[in-house]
């Protein structure tokens, strides 16, 4: 009777880790990727007419003219503009205030790192409607500019949560020897700190590029008459998506997954 009920919760145990886990991973990827394979799929979709919501035969013609709606493309370049400038900027703000925080004991240093969180939990329609009336005050003309400026300020909060976690676990004797060799400050840190957290910094400039490329509420409060890759969508569903937005979509993502693994290859190498 003792080896069967031994005998029971093990089995349930196994049962669970080699076909109800197995299981239930495959249904929450599925669920993870279903709409980007929609995407994918459908950026070949043969399709007659405007919409392009059901599947007609396979082509590549919208792969070949991609570029034939310059609205597109001219809102996809704006985007990567600002997504570029905001991530820049944030990278390096946020590095540095990284730096202060877990390096430096100074007077505010618990509110300043309670305070960096209150924009990842304030709700974008809010952060969106303030930075407008911030702007409509300083009459400061909405556009490209404002467009930065407000996501180099959501995205200074990503940058320093990734950076400190890259310097936490930071060996300081590495420092520390190479000041021992007559390297000064600066010096350290161009050649020791920079490159061995550069794996955490390039991941954190990748998260501000993605976040601020597709972010849609604070960019409509604060965009005046500039077109966004996701304004440009947003516009064109009501009178239908062109297909060319599915092939941009697919290689948006097939060129943000490949940087993602070169910087896991990045980081694994550095280990």
């Amino acid at each position: 009777m003792t080896a069967r009920s031994s005998r029971g919760p093990g089995r349930i145990r196994t049962v669970v880790r080699r076909r109800v886990l197995p299981l239930y991973a495959a249904l929450a990827l599925a669920y993870l990727f279903l709409p980007v394979a929609v995407v994918i799929l459908f950026s070949f979709n043969d399709n007659q007419g405007r919409f392009n919501f059901t599947w007609q035969g396979f082509t590549l013609k919208h792969w070949a003219g991609a570029f034939d709606v310059p609205a597109i493309f001219d809102s996809l370049l704006v985007s990567l503009r600002i997504a570029f400038f905001a991530a820049l900027a944030a990278t390096i703000l946020g590095t540095l205030i990284a730096l202060a925080l877990v390096r430096y004991y100074f007077r505010g240093r618990s509110t300043t790192n309670l305070l960096l969180f209150l924009p990842m939990a304030t709700p974008e329609v809010v952060l969106g409607s303030s930075l407008l009336a911030f702007f409509l005050t300083l009459r400061v003309a909405t556009g490209f500019w404002t467009i930065v400026i407000a996501h180099i300020m959501f995205n200074i909060s990503y940058v320093v949560v990734t950076v400190k976690a890259r310097l936490t676990g930071f060996d300081r004797h590495l420092e520390e020897a190479a000041m021992d060799l007559y390297a000064n400050e600066w010096q350290t840190f161009r050649k020791v700190t920079l490159p061995m957290i550069m794996p955490g910094v390039f991941a954190a400039f990748l998260l501000g590029f993605a976040l601020s490329f597709d972010d849609f509420i604070i960019t409509n409060f604060n965009s005046g008459a500039t077109v966004t890759f996701p304004l440009y969508i947003w516009g064109a569903a009501r009178v239908g998506v062109p297909p060319q937005v599915n092939v941009f979509g697919t290689a948006i993502f097939v060129i943000t997954v490949s940087l993602m693994f070169v910087n896991l290859w990045a980081q694994r190498r550095r280990a």
